[in-house]
């Protein structure tokens, strides 16, 4: 068994909670992860760190990391939904930057060309769908800025399914109409940012496409399933990934 199996598997045996609020438990779950790169259109090279569930054919899952960059704690993720059997891959859209500032965060977002975002998500999950460890099925998942990502990433690639939580979902009816797959949705009560006016408009906007979408809200702030911050509501962070993981087992089986 490899090295990373080995990490991956005791990562398996621990709560994601338990792995997001200690730093070296997150650090040890991201030193499982596989670095990988592949090819944009226009020659570049971009990276991500790759998850490998037990067992063969397994359904793919695209992470897209929040304003930090591709951190520990996002790799935990993707080691975690590896133990639950999916194919796991967090892209970065950073090219290798990560901070804990949030005016260097704020600066790194704003620095992020959407057209080369764009062509990494889909070159990523058009490298997912390829994988022979892949069955072919595919999920996207993000969290703030990456739950925006997320989403864009689903209507240029369509896929099976797509989570969001509490990011950027201003869309018209018009520019949804390539989903495929339904929507999962988690969003803040007390967000500022992504708020209720925001998500009402979605909800038309998602009914209006003849999209499905299945929406959850927290008595809770923007970013409330990040242990690092003081935002962080263990409850409801617990209750959304058991929402996720629930909706990922329906929409793509394992």
């Amino acid at each position: 068994m490899s090295k990373r199996r080995e990490i991956l598997r005791g990562v398996a045996a621990l709560p994601l909670a338990a792995l997001l609020a200690d730093p070296r438990l997150a650090r040890a779950a991201a030193a499982g992860l596989e670095p990988v790169t592949t090819k944009l259109p226009d020659g570049s090279t971009v990276a991500a760190a790759l998850a490998v569930p037990e067992g063969d054919s397994r359904a793919g899952v695209l992470l897209v990391h929040e304003w930090w960059g591709l951190n520990d704690q996002i790799k935990s993720v993707a080691a975690d939904l590896a133990g639950e059997g999916y194919l796991s891959l967090a892209v970065d859209l950073y090219d290798g930057k990560v901070t804990d500032q949030p005016d260097e965060a704020r600066k790194l977002t704003r620095s992020v060309n959407p057209e080369r975002a764009t062509a990494t998500l889909v070159a990523w999950l058009n490298w997912l769908r390829r994988d022979p460890r892949s069955h072919g099925k595919l999920a996207t998942i993000g969290w703030c800025f990456g739950g925006g990502w997320s989403l864009n990433a689903s209507l240029a690639a369509p896929v099976d399914a797509t989570v969001v939580y509490y990011g950027r979902v201003d869309k018209s009816a018009a520019e949804l109409a390539p989903l495929q797959g339904p929507v999962l949705g988690q969003f803040a009560t007390r967000d500022k940012w992504i708020n209720h006016a925001m998500v009402n408009g979605f909800t038309a906007a998602m009914k209006a496409a003849g999209k499905s979408l299945e929406t959850h809200w927290y008595n809770a702030n923007h970013a409330f399933a990040n242990p690092t911050t003081a935002r962080y509501d263990a409850a409801d962070a617990a209750l959304a990934w058991r929402r996720t993981l629930d909706f990922l087992q329906a929409n793509l089986g394992t």
